[in-house]
C-alpha cells in the first residue's frame, strides 16, 4: 500500500474503522500518493484525503463501470499487460446476450428459478464442456465462495484475437457493457457532478503502466450488497485493465472488521467450505470421492488445482488419521454433504418454524448483529436449548428477558421455551494461537494472562466437547458413529485445565508425513495416496522444519520493505499473490521503480524480493505440450496459475452467479427507479418467502414514498461490531454513549428532527429509535432529476452493557448476493420522525399502519424478474414475470 501512486478507499472508512492500517495510507500520501474516498458520509478517512467523492449508498458498480468506461473510450489500459495477462483476447460464444441488449438480463435467464444457465457465458467452443450449467443450486450452496481463491474450469485450449477486434472477444464486450456508464450517467445513478467524477478517473488511469501502480481499497461493508461480489469484480475489472494486479502498490486490498475473518474463511466457519477452500460435497452431486475431487480439479484443466486429489485426500487423513485409507476414500463417508441452503439466514427462519431444537453460538451476537434483530430473537427463542459462548452476557443470551419482543408480548420470559447455557470465553489475550489478518498474513499470539474463573478457549472448548461425546460414544456399534469415533482426536494437553497444545494443532494445519512424522514444507508435497496428513494445504509451510513459523518478529529495520521473517504468509509465506504479473511477459521488471519478481537467466530460476508465485524454474519461453494438465499446462506467460487459462479474468464465464460482467442493479431497496436497465434489482438475489420477513416497495412498486429516505450504517471507532465487547468498557462507553442517527440540516428541517432530539426511523420490519446528530457531513445529492436524502446509523447498540441503544440491523430485512449468501446490510429504506418511538403494543400497530399504506404483505417479494422486461433475446418475448 505504501508503494502505491495513487489509492482509492470505496466502501470503507478506514481511518475509523481501520486505524492501524490507515497509517500505510498516510505513508503512501507523504511519498506522493493521491487518495480518493468514496462514501456517502464524510469521515475521518475523507477529512484524511486529497479528494471526497460524496455517492448514494449502493451505487459503487455505476461509478465503477463509469471508470471502465473512460479506460476502453480513452484507450487508457495497459496494453502489453491486458493483453498478455488477462483474457481480453478470448473469444465469447455467439450464444451469448449481454445485458445491455436485453434491458438488465443476460442469455439464459430461467424465470422459475430467478437464476441462470450459464451455457451461453462460455468461451467460443465450450459451450457444453465448461461452466456449471443451470446454477439454482449453486445459489443455494453459496457456491461462489469456491472460487475465491480459484477460478471456475475452462477445459482445454480457447480461441483469441490478439488484435483485440474480433466483436466477440472479451474486449469489445466489456467497451460494448459499460458504454452507457457515461459521467452524466454516472451522475444519474449515483448523484456524483462529472467533474468529480472525472477527476477521480484521470487520476486513477496516469498511475498507471510500467512505472506507477494503483490501490483500490474496500471494506466488509462493500460485500453487504445483493450485487456485492459484483462491486468487487468491478474493482478488479479496473485493476486488471491498469496492471494493478500483482505488483507492488496495486491489488484489491480487502479490510477486515476483526483480526481472524480471513481466517475463518481460510479454515472456515462458513457451511459450504472445507479448509483451504475445497468445497463441501453436495449429496446429489458428488456420491463418491472421485466425484467430490474431479469437481474440484476438473480433470484436463490448467493450474495448480490440477492437484486437488492430494489436497483432499491429505485432508481426508489428518481428520480421520490410521482409519483412512485408499481402500476407503480417506473415509469420504463420513464427510457431511450438503443438501440445500444451510446459511445463517435459512437457520433462523427454520428456528422459527421448529425445524432447529438446539444452537451453538459462539463470537456473534445476531440478537443485535444479525440483519432483521426480530427474526433473529424470534427464531432464537423457539429452540429447545441454546449455548452461547461469549466474553460478556450478551443480547443473543438475555434476549428472552430483555429483549424489544418482551414489550411487544411476543416473547413472554415465562413461558419461552428456550434454555439458554451461558460458558464464559477466553479472549484474544488469554488464550495463544494463530489469527490470519487481511493479507493472509498469520501470526502467533502469546497468551499474556490466564482467563478468569471458567472462562475458557475455544480450542479447550471443543477439544474437551469432543473427548467427552467420544467417551459417551465408546463402544457404540452404530455406524452413524463410526465418524466421530475414528476422528484423530489426540492432541497433548498441558496445565491445571489440559489446555490442548495449539503449536501441535498449527503443525497438523501444516501437515506432515505419515511415516517419519516431518512437517511438510509446502503444499507441494502433499500427496493423494495417504502418505501424508495436512489440515489446510494453503498453510502448509507454516510449520515448515518443526518451526513455528508465524511467531517470527524480525524487526523491520533487519530485513527489507517485503518483510518475510515477520509472521507467515499463505501460500509459501509469499506476500502479494499472482506476483510473476510483476514482470513483463519476457521475464523482465516493468521498469526499475517497480521491481519485485524477475527471470534470472544465468540462474534458470526466478528471484526477486518475494517468493515467486510461478514454478521457479519455469521460463518466460515455456510452452506447454499438447494434452498438458494442471501446472505443466500453463505457460511460461500465465501468472495467474489458480486460473483455469492461466489468465485474470476481465469476463468471468463461470463461477459468479449473477452475470458474467458487473452490472448496476439497485439495492432490493430503494426510492430510485433504475436509470440504465429496465430490470430494476439483481434477478438473481436470494429471498425468502416468510411471514416474518417483508421487503420495503421499490420502484416500479406502487407507495415507494411511504419509505422515502436512504439509510446506511457503520461503524465508529470506538465501538466494536455489534458492541458486545465495547459497550461493557466504561472509557469507549463514556466516549459513545448513546445510539444516533446523523442527518443533514435540510432532511432535519424537512423531517422536523432537532439537534441533540430524539428521532425515531421505520421499516416494515421494525422502529427504532436514535438521537439526532445534524451535520453537514451527509449531502443530500441530485439523483435523476430529484433529491435524495440519505441517513446514517451505527450498528453497535444492543440493551446490555453499560450504555445500551436500538439495534440498526433491526431496520433491515433479509435479501441476500446470490454467490456468497451475505445479507444486503448496508442500504435500506425507511421513514424518520421526531421524538421517541412508541413501545409496547403501540410499537406493532405502527409498524403494521406502515406496511397497510406500503401495500407490503409479509412474506411476499417483488417478482425476480421486473414487470414488462422481456426474458430471452431481443424479440424471443417472455412475460417478464419471474417469480424468484
Amino acid at each position: 500500500m505504501a508503494n502505491a501512486d495513487v489509492i482509492v478507499i470505496q466502501g470503507s472508512n478506514m481511518a475509523e474503522a481501520h486505524p492501524v492500517g490507515f497509517q500505510w495510507v498516510m505513508e503512501a500520501r507523504k511519498r506522493g500518493a493521491k487518495v480518493f474516498h468514496v462514501d456517502p458520509r464524510f469521515t475521518r478517512t475523507s477529512a484524511s484525503a486529497d479528494v471526497y467523492l460524496p455517492i448514494r449508498a449502493g451505487t459503487d458498480i455505476a461509478l465503477l463501470g463509469g471508470v471502465i468506461n473512460y479506460i476502453l473510450t480513452n484507450e487508457l489500459d495497459f496494453r502489453e499487460y491486458v493483453l498478455a495477462y488477462t483474457n481480453a483476447a478470448t473469444i465469447v460464444s455467439e450464444d451469448f446476450v449481454d445485458a445491455e441488449d436485453a434491458e438488465g438480463l443476460f442469455s439464459g435467464f430461467d424465470p422459475a428459478t430467478g437464476s441462470y444457465v450459464q451455457d451461453s457465458w462460455q468461451y467460443a467452443g465450450h459451450e457444453r464442456d465448461s461452466g456449471s450449467g443451470h446454477t439454482a443450486t449453486a445459489r443455494e450452496t453459496a457456491a461462489g465462495l469456491r472460487h475465491e481463491s480459484h477460478g471456475a474450469p475452462i477445459a482445454g485450449q480457447v480461441e483469441r484475437d490478439e488484435t483485440l477486434q474480433h466483436p466477440r472477444c472479451v474486449y469489445q464486450i466489456l467497451k460494448r457493457h459499460f458504454a452507457r456508464y457515461t459521467p452524466e450517467m454516472v451522475q444519474r445513478v449515483c448523484g456524483l457532478p462529472p467533474e468529480k467524477f472525472l477527476e477521480l478517473a484521470r487520476a486513477w488511469t496516469q498511475n498507471s503502466g510500467r512505472e506507477r501502480t494503483g490501490c483500490l481499497i474496500y471494506s466488509v461493508g462493500w460485500t453487504q450488497h445483493s450485487v456485492g461480489v459484483q462491486y468487487i469484480r468491478t474493482g478488479a475489472i479496473i485493476q486488471l485493465l491498469l496492471g494493478n494486479v500483482g505488483r507492488p502498490g496495486g491489488g484489491v486490498l480487502a479490510l477486515r472488521g476483526h483480526a481472524s475473518i480471513q481466517g475463518s474463511t481460510d479454515i472456515p466457519t462458513l457451511f459450504n467450505l472445507l479448509p483451504g477452500y475445497l468445497p463441501m460435497p453436495h449429496h446429489a452431486q458428488h456420491p463418491t470421492f472421485d466425484d467430490w475431487v474431479n469437481a474440484i480439479r476438473h480433470p484436463g484443466q490448467k493450474g495448480f488445482w490440477g492437484n486437488a486429489r492430494a489436497y483432499a485426500a491429505s485432508l481426508l487423513k489428518a481428520y480421520w488419521g490410521e482409519a483412512a485409507t485408499p481402500d476407503n476414500d480417506f473415509c469420504y463417508g463420513y464427510l457431511p454433504r450438503l443438501t440445500g441452503d444451510h446459511g445463517t439466514y435459512q437457520q433462523v427462519l427454520d428456528m422459527i418454524d421448529g425445524k432447529i431444537r438446539g444452537y451453538f453460538l459462539l463470537g456473534q451476537n445476531p440478537a443485535v448483529g444479525s440483519a432483521h434483530g426480530r427474526a433473529q430473537r424470534l427464531g432464537m427463542a423457539n429452540l429447545e436449548w441454546l449455548v452461547v459462548r461469549d466474553l460478556f452476557m450478551i443480547e443473543s443470551a438475555t434476549f428472552w428477558q430483555r429483549g424489544p419482543e418482551v414489550a411487544t408480548g411476543e416473547i413472554v420470559p415465562q413461558e419461552c421455551r428456550t434454555e439458554v447455557f451461558f460458558l464464559p470465553a477466553a479472549s484474544h489475550v488469554e488464550k495463544e494461537g494463530t489469527f490470519t489478518q487481511t493479507q493472509r498474513l498469520l501470526q502467533w499470539r502469546e497468551k499474556a494472562v490466564d482467563p478468569p474463573g471458567d472462562a475458557r478457549s475455544e480450542l479447550w472448548f471443543f477439544y474437551h466437547l469432543g473427548r467427552r461425546l467420544r467417551e459417551k460414544l465408546a463402544g457404540s456399534p452404530l455406524p452413524r458413529d463410526r465418524a466421530l469415533l475414528d476422528l484423530a482426536w489426540d492432541y497433548p494437553t498441558h496445565g491445571p485445565h489440559d489446555e490442548p497444545d495449539a503449536e501441535a494443532v498449527l503443525r497438523e494445519i501444516n501437515g506432515y508425513d505419515i511415516a517419519t512424522g516431518r512437517p511438510l514444507a509446502g503444499f507441494a508435497e502433499a500427496r493423494d495416496d495417504g502418505t501424508t496428513a495436512v489440515g489446510c494445504w494453503i498453510y502448509a509451510g507454516v510449520y515448515a522444519d518443526g518451526v513455528n513459523q508465524a511467531a517470527r518478529r524480525r524487526p523491520g529495520g533487519e530485513q527489507d520493505w517485503v518483510a518475510a521473517e515477520w509472521g507467515w504468509a499463505w501460500p509459501a509465506n509469499r506476500r502479494m499473490l499472482y506476483n510473476r504479473a510483476s514482470a513483463d511477459p519476457q521475464g523482465r521488471p516493468w521498469s526499475d521503480r517497480k521491481r519485485y519478481v524477475w527471470w534470472d537467466e544465468s540462474a534458470g530460476r526466478w528471484t526477486g524480493h518475494d517468493v515467486p508465485d510461478f514454478e521457479v524454474t519455469k521460463a518466460p519461453s515455456y510452452r506447454p505440450p499438447p494434452g498438458a494438465s494442471g501446472p505443466a499446462a500453463l505457460a511460461g506467460d500465465d501468472p495467474f496459475v489458480m486460473q483455469a487459462d492461466g489468465k485474470g479474468w476481465l469476463y468471468a464465464p463461470s463461477g459468479v452467479l449473477d452475470g458474467p460482467l458487473p452490472t448496476h442493479y439497485e439495492p432490493a431497496e430503494s426510492p430510485v427507479r433504475n436509470p440504465l436497465y429496465g430490470q430494476q434489482g439483481n434477478p438473481t438475489r436470494k429471498t425468502y418467502r416468510h411471514p416474518v420477513n417483508s421487503v420495503n416497495p421499490s420502484p416500479p412498486q406502487e407507495h415507494s414514498q411511504v419509505f422515502p429516505y436512504v439509510f446506511t450504517v457503520s461503524r465508529l471507532t470506538e465501538h466494536h461490531t455489534a458492541g458486545g465487547m465495547s459497550r461493557t468498557v466504561a472509557p469507549l462507553a463514556e466516549l459513545q454513549p448513546e445510539m444516533f442517527v446523523e442527518v443533514s440540516p435540510e432532511l432535519a428541517t424537512l423531517a422536523g428532527l432537532n439537534h441533540l432530539g430524539w428521532a425515531h426511523l421505520v421499516s416494515a420490519r421494525a422502529v427504532i429509535e436514535a438521537k439526532v446528530l445534524v451535520t453537514d457531513r451527509l449531502v443530500p445529492l441530485r439523483v435523476d432529476g430529484r433529491v435524495i436524502h440519505q441517513l446514517w446509523l451505527p450498528y453497535h447498540f444492543g440493551f446490555e452493557g453499560l450504555v445500551t441503544g436500538d439495534s440498526a440491523n433491526d431496520l433491515f430485512g433479509i435479501t441476500l448476493d446470490p454467490n456468497v449468501l451475505i445479507q444486503e446490510s448496508k442500504i435500506g429504506t425507511c421513514d424518520v420522525r421526531p421524538g421517541r418511538r412508541p413501545t409496547g403494543a403501540a410499537l406493532g400497530e405502527l409498524v403494521d399502519d406502515y406496511r397497510r399504506r406500503a401495500g407490503v404483505t409479509p412474506g411476499a417479494v417483488p417478482p425476480a424478474v421486473t414487470p414488462g422486461v422481456p426474458i430471452g433475446p431481443p424479440g424471443s418475448g417472455g412475460d417478464g414475470e419471474g417469480n424468484g
